[in-house]
C-alpha cells in the first residue's frame, strides 16, 4: 500500500472520540499501544477528551461525542427520516473543522499511521467519521481501522436520515485502509454488508505478567463499599447500558439465598440514566442490596476531594468474590477477560460471541441461556462453598487465556498487519 512506510519506527497515530475512561475503547487501546510500544513505535492521540500524556495528544473537544453540538447533531439524524437542509451544512461545517485539525496533528507529530478507534464503526460522530474518511481518501495516509462495535448491532441508529453518510464512512471502503475487527461475528458481517474483508483480533490482557496480590491499599475497599464482613461481594465490572443484562444479576443474587451485595463498578453510559433507575427500582423490590460504586472506583487508584480513597479496577477484581456478566450483547467481553486474568470465578449469560468465539476454547464459568436456572444456582453454590474449586476453575482459564488472549497474540498479528501497511514481504 505504501512502498515507503517506514517499518522499524513508526509514529502512530490513535484517532478516537475519546481517550478518558474505563470503557472498552479506551482501555484497548491502551493495550494496543502498550504492545506496539514494546515493538518500538511511538503512539500519538487525537480526540475530544484525552487522558494520555499532553506532549503526545491534540485535542478538539468537537471531536468527542458529548461535544453539544454533536449530540445535537445525532439527536436530529436519529430521530427523522426526512434530513433537513440545516442539518447537512452543520455536518459539513463541523467536518471540514476537524478535518483541519486531523492534518495539523499528523505534521505536528509527523504520523506514518492512523490508527482509528471505533470511530468509523458506530455513528456517534458523523462529522468525525466524515473528516476521517475525506482525509484517509485525499491523503492516502494508510491506516488501521479498529472497530469494536458496528452500527447496525445498535437499534437506535437504523431509523435516521443520514444513510448517505453511514454508508459513505460506517466504514469506509479504501485501498489504503485495514480493517479490523474483534469477533469472527463482526468479520461476517462486514464482509456481507459492506463487501470488506477484516482481520479479527480479540481484545487482550498481558497474561505473561499476571497481577500482583491485594495490597494493604484495598483492605478498605469493603468497608468503603459497605459490605459487612458476611456478605459476599459480587461484582459486576461494566457501565449501566441495557445490553448489560444486569436484572439478571439482581434476579441471580437474590434466588441464591446467600448474604450477598451487588456493586457496579462504573457508571451510566451514552444511553441516559432511565435503565439505572429501574435497576435500583427492580433490586428493591427484589429485596437485594445494590450498591453504585462508580465514584470511588476509576482507572488509578486516587483520593476524591471529600478524603475517599479512590480505588482501581485491580482492586475491586483483587477483593470480590464472584464476577457476574449477564451482557445480552457484547463485542467480545473485557470483563470476561478482566475476571480470567484475576482468576475470579464469574457468572456468563451465554452471549453470542461468548458460544462462537470464547466458549469452544474450553473456558469454564457459571452459564445461564437467556434466564436464570436452578442448575445455574446450585452449580454457584457449589463453588462459592469450595474454594479449591474455584482455584482449578481459575488457573484453568488463565492458562487458556493466556494461550489465545495474550499480548504476545497481539504483538504477532500487529506485526502483520504493518507488513501488510508497508507492502513489505514478511
Amino acid at each position: 500500500m505504501n512502498d515507503h512506510l517506514p517499518t522499524k519506527h513508526l509514529n502512530i497515530g490513535f484517532v478516537s472520540m475519546r481517550f478518558n475512561s474505563t470503557d472498552g475503547v479506551s482501555l484497548e487501546s491502551s493495550k494496543w499501544c502498550c504492545v506496539l510500544t514494546e515493538m518500538g513505535h511511538s503512539c500519538f492521540y487525537f480526540a475530544g477528551q484525552c487522558d494520555r500524556p499532553a506532549e503526545r495528544s491534540y485535542v478538539v473537544p468537537e471531536a468527542h461525542f458529548d461535544h453539544p453540538e454533536i449530540l445535537d447533531i445525532t439527536r436530529i439524524a436519529f430521530s427523522n427520516r426526512v434530513r433537513p437542509p440545516v442539518l447537512t451544512m452543520r455536518i459539513r461545517d463541523v467536518a471540514g473543522y476537524l478535518k483541519e485539525h486531523l492534518i495539523k496533528f499528523i505534521r505536528q507529530f509527523d504520523i506514518h499511521i492512523l490508527l482509528v478507534e471505533n470511530a468509523l464503526s458506530i455513528p456517534m460522530n458523523l462529522p468525525l467519521a466524515l473528516a476521517l474518511t475525506e482525509l484517509i481518501a485525499e491523503s492516502g495516509i494508510p491506516t488501521i481501522a479498529h472497530h469494536h462495535d458496528l452500527f447496525w448491532e445498535r437499534k437506535r441508529y437504523l431509523v435516521n436520515c443520514v444513510w448517505d453518510y453511514i454508508n459513505m464512512a460506517y466504514p469506509p471502503r479504501l485501498p489504503n485502509l485495514v480493517h479490523v475487527v474483534i469477533n469472527s461475528s463482526a468479520a461476517n458481517q462486514l464482509s456481507h454488508r459492506r463487501g470488506i474483508a477484516a482481520y479479527v483480533i480479540p481484545n487482550v490482557m498481558n497474561f505473561d505478567e499476571p497481577p500482583p496480590p491485594p495490597d494493604e491499599y484495598s483492605v478498605t475497599l469493603r468497608e468503603d463499599l459497605g459490605i459487612a464482613d458476611y456478605e459476599y461481594f459480587f461484582l459486576q465490572p461494566t457501565r449501566v447500558v441495557r445490553r448489560k443484562g444486569i436484572e439478571h444479576a439482581i434476579e441471580f443474587v437474590r434466588r441464591l439465598g446467600m448474604p450477598a451485595r451487588l456493586v457496579i463498578s462504573h457508571a451510566s453510559g451514552d444511553e441516559g440514566d432511565e435503565y439505572a433507575q429501574h435497576l435500583f427500582t427492580y433490586a428493591e423490590l427484589m429485596n437485594v442490596k445494590l450498591i453504585m460504586a462508580d465514584q470511588i472506583v476509576g482507572e488509578k487508584r486516587g483520593i476524591l476531594p471529600d478524603g475517599r480513597k479512590i480505588y482501581s479496577l485491580f482492586d475491586v477484581y483483587s477483593r470480590c468474590d464472584l464476577v457476574t456478566y449477564p451482557s445480552l450483547l457484547e463485542g467480545f467481553g473485557n470483563a470476561f477477560l478482566e475476571a480470567i486474568y484475576y482468576k475470579r470465578p464469574l457468572l456468563v449469560n451465554n452471549y453470542t460471541i461468548y458460544s462462537i468465539d470464547i466458549k469452544p476454547k474450553g473456558f469454564r464459568a457459571i452459564e445461564f441461556d437467556g434466564f436464570i436456572t436452578e442448575k445455574t444456582l446450585q452449580q454457584a453454590r457449589e463453588l462459592l462453598d469450595n474454594p479449591a474449586l474455584v482455584e482449578e476453575m481459575t488457573e484453568h482459564n488463565y492458562r487458556l487465556g493466556r494461550r489465545y488472549y495474550s499480548y504476545r497474540t497481539l504483538a504477532s498479528q500487529l506485526r502483520s498487519i504493518l507488513h501488510v501497511l508497508s507492502g513489505e514481504e514478511e
